[in-house]
C-alpha cells in the first residue's frame, strides 16, 4: 500500500500515474535513448503546451528521475532549441560534450577539496597576486 501511494504522489520518484495516463492518452512516442529513457511529444492536433508548441516529455529509465542522465541531442530537443528530434536527424556530440555523471554530494566519493572541513589537509595558502581586503 505503501508503494502505491507514493507511486501515486511522488513525482521525483519517476513515473506517476499522471505521467502513465498522459503517455498513454495523449503521448507519441519519438524514440529512446542509449541509457533507456523515452521521449514522447503530444499526438498532432492535441492542446498545445504553455509556450504555444506541443508538449514534450521523459520516461527515466530506472528509479528515480535524473535529469542530468539526458543526452546532449535530447536535451537541445526537450529544451525546444530544435524542433527535430536526435532519431530524425543524424545527431553526434560535440567534443567537449561529456558523457553522464552522477552527481555524488552527499556520497563518499564526493568531491572535497583540500581545506574542506570533510577531507584532511589544509587549504592551500594564496599566491602573491592576492590582497585580502580589511578595514580600516
Amino acid at each position: 500500500m505503501k508503494d502505491f501511494l507514493i507511486e501515486i504522489l511522488a513525482w521525483w520518484r519517476g513515473n506517476t500515474w499522471g505521467t502513465r495516463l498522459w503517455v498513454a492518452t495523449q503521448g507519441e512516442f519519438v524514440g529512446e535513448d542509449e541509457t533507456g529513457n523515452r521521449y514522447y511529444r503530444s499526438k498532432k492536433g492535441s492542446k498545445p503546451g504553455p509556450n504555444g508548441y506541443e508538449r514534450r516529455m521523459v520516461v527515466y529509465a530506472g528509479g528515480y528521475a535524473e535529469p542530468t542522465t539526458i543526452p546532449p541531442g535530447w536535451y537541445g530537443w526537450m529544451h525546444y532549441r530544435t524542433h527535430t528530434p536526435p532519431t530524425e536527424q543524424d545527431y553526434t556530440a560535440r567534443p567537449w560534450q561529456q558523457p553522464h555523471q552522477p552527481n555524488l554530494t552527499g556520497t563518499a566519493a564526493a568531491y572535497r577539496p583540500d581545506g574542506s572541513l570533510l577531507n584532511k589537509g589544509e587549504r592551500p595558502r594564496v599566491t602573491g597576486d592576492y590582497d585580502a581586503w580589511s578595514p580600516e
